[in-house]
């Protein structure tokens, strides 16, 4: 991963649209223009950064910070690179390092989407839902040998 720079925020914002096209049309929400401007009046260089895999650009991801912990957003990979561990890879590093920090995590993800398992996979729970959104949370693993994390659609972790 490197740090994002302004330069970046047109190929970020193709990318969303690309990867969010599906999801948005299936819930009726697509609109080329809005999935494209949401990340640029939110984008972040400071917060963001770029996904390579193998010098080529593989995606992006923003880990910004909250009053109560982190939001991760705009984590999105080329559809090509998606299924291969990459995510759960990249994923895996932020998680680490929110551990260590002693962190909850935060996100949402689009009602069905198939990210929602790959969050569930990483211990994230759903908190509350809208239909639209799934709002999830992660708090941080203090690495104890209690069994495994609970999953699933309580919220307690």
């Amino acid at each position: 991963m490197r740090s994002a720079e302004p330069v970046d925020v047109e190929v970020l914002a193709d990318l969303r649209a690309t990867v969010m096209r599906p999801d948005l049309e299936r819930l009726g929400r697509f609109d080329e223009h809005r999935v494209r401007q949401r990340l640029r009046d939110s984008f972040s260089s400071r917060h963001t950064s770029v996904i390579m895999a193998d010098d080529v650009f593989a995606g992006c991801v923003t880990v910004r910070p909250a009053a109560d912990g982190w939001w991760l957003e705009h984590f999105y990979l080329a559809p090509g690179l998606q299924g291969g561990g990459l995510g759960s890879a990249v994923l895996r590093t932020l998680l680490e390092r929110a551990d260590a920090d002693g962190v909850t995590v935060r996100l949402e993800v689009l009602q069905g989407s198939a990210a929602q398992r790959l969050y569930e996979r990483h211990g994230f729970s759903v908190e509350s839902e809208d239909p639209i959104d799934v709002h999830m949370v992660r708090r941080p693993d203090t690495g104890l040998l209690d069994g495994p994390r609970p999953r699933g659609r309580s919220g307690a972790v």
